[in-house]
């Protein structure tokens, strides 16, 4: 009987612990900085796993075996490899399970209390066996070459975008570092039903990784890559070999005419890949290495930008987004200006409109059609919005500044982050 209700309560904790387990990605702040593709691909999967090796452990007394943390250790080597410092990822087992344990605590019936006693004990015991073996698995990797090459390209990456002097990492033996880059900020969307399989992730990541010189880094919403540019170029070569090795049907590793530094030697053909997950590419050009931070900061914004207004074309260009540059770069005045449709809140019909009227470039007659109403509806329409926002749709200035105030709605729902 004492084991049957013992078995009972492990099962009420496991099914509460599963619900915290789904609650992590938007309620702990590590999990909030991290592209939703990442959390996806590997974070939500190596909770799922803990939470289940866990309470296997907890049932049989039994510490899980290498083969069975393999996986977990394997995502925790993935996010060190793609840039991460070993602390931060080891943290997160930390901060996941204390969260996991608050919510466990909080709702566990009086009879549970116990059991949730004589857990502490094989929790800290399982946290520090499996932080252990990842700690071991990085610093066996730390003696790869390769491994450690990348890590000093991206100590020069971080140098670059910081505009520290990279050459103390670029020695022995000397990595290149050219002086003119075209900087890409890329950030990651999702796909149908919000979520990215890791395979899509880490297809891109290493479609980036493999062009030659790239410096390659790891940040809070996908990736940064600084791209040597050839003498000569302007940015436009090395962009559009950029560019055409981003295409979903480019594989990795297949023979093609980039120029310069891109160009391959013909390999046997790859396999056609699935599109990888959505991401959009904020590109500028440096012509000297003092020139990298600000417009690092401009591409991140460009990023951002394609990201939150869900752009459909892949790469952004402040030539290409100057109005809705000029939106992002107002800081707190976006916040303000977002609100100037909050009288439409209420009006979904009328919030429609604006939006169709000024994507027709403000044409009454387009917006009729593609709504399959009468001309006479819109301009009626649009005498509401003025009533409510006090904003003339038909006059300029005021249509600027409602379409300015679409751009900040737009850029505030999806937690505008440059």
């Amino acid at each position: 009987m004492l084991v049957r209700n013992r078995d009972r309560a492990l099962e009420q904790l496991y099914r509460r612990a599963v619900a915290a387990r789904d609650e992590l990605p938007t309620a702990v702040p590590p999990y909030r900085t991290l592209p939703q593709s990442l959390v996806v691909s590997g974070l939500e999967r190596g909770t799922k796993l803990n939470v289940d090796l866990f309470f296997d452990f907890l049932r049989t007394g039994v510490n899980p075996s290498e083969d069975d943390t393999r996986e977990v250790v394997d995502i925790a080597l993935g996010r060190v490899r793609d840039g991460e410092p070993l602390e931060e990822v080891l943290g997160r087992y930390r901060l996941g399970a204390e969260y996991i344990w608050s919510r466990i605590r909080a709702a566990a019936a009086e009879s549970e209390r116990e059991l949730l006693t004589d857990a502490a004990l094989p929790l800290l015991s399982y946290l520090t066996l499996l932080t252990a073996r990842i700690a071991t698995a990085c610093v066996q990797r730390a003696h790869d070459p390769r491994w450690e090459l990348l890590e000093r390209r991206r100590a020069i990456a971080d140098a670059l975008i910081t505009g520290r002097d990279p050459i103390e990492w670029a020695d022995e033996p000397a990595i290149a570092v050219p002086d003119a880059f075209v900087i890409a900020v890329f950030r990651l969307g999702t796909g149908a039903g919000g979520t990215r399989h890791g395979a899509d992730t880490s297809e891109l990541r290493h479609r980036i990784e493999a062009i030659p010189g790239v410096f390659l880094r790891l940040d809070s919403g996908g990736w940064t890559a600084l791209l040597p540019r050839q003498p000569g170029d302007d940015g436009t070569a090395t962009l559009a070999a950029l560019t055409t090795r981003l295409l979903p049907a480019h594989p990795i590793g297949q023979a093609d005419s980039l120029p310069g530094q891109f160009a391959r030697q013909p390999e046997s053909p790859a396999p056609r890949t699935p599109p990888p997950a959505p991401f959009w590419v904020g590109v500028t050009v440096a012509s000297s290495r003092a020139e990298i931070p600000e417009l690092f900061a401009e591409a991140r914004m460009l990023a951002e930008l394609g990201r939150c207004l869900d752009r459909s074309q892949m790469v952004c260009r402040r030539t290409d987004l100057m109005f809705e540059y000029t939106v992002a770069a107002g800081g707190s005045a976006r916040t303000g200006l977002a609100a100037v449709l909050a009288p439409l809140d209420s009006q979904p019909l009328l919030a429609e409109t604006l939006e169709v009227f000024v994507d027709t470039g403000f044409n009454q007659l387009a917006t009729a059609r593609l709504l399959n109403i009468h001309r006479n509806t819109v301009t009626y329409r649009l005498a509401r919005i003025h009533e409510l926002t006090r904003l003339d749709p038909l006059r300029p200035t005021d249509a600027m500044t409602l379409s300015a105030a679409r751009i900040a709605r737009r850029l505030e729902s999806a937690s505008f982050a440059p």
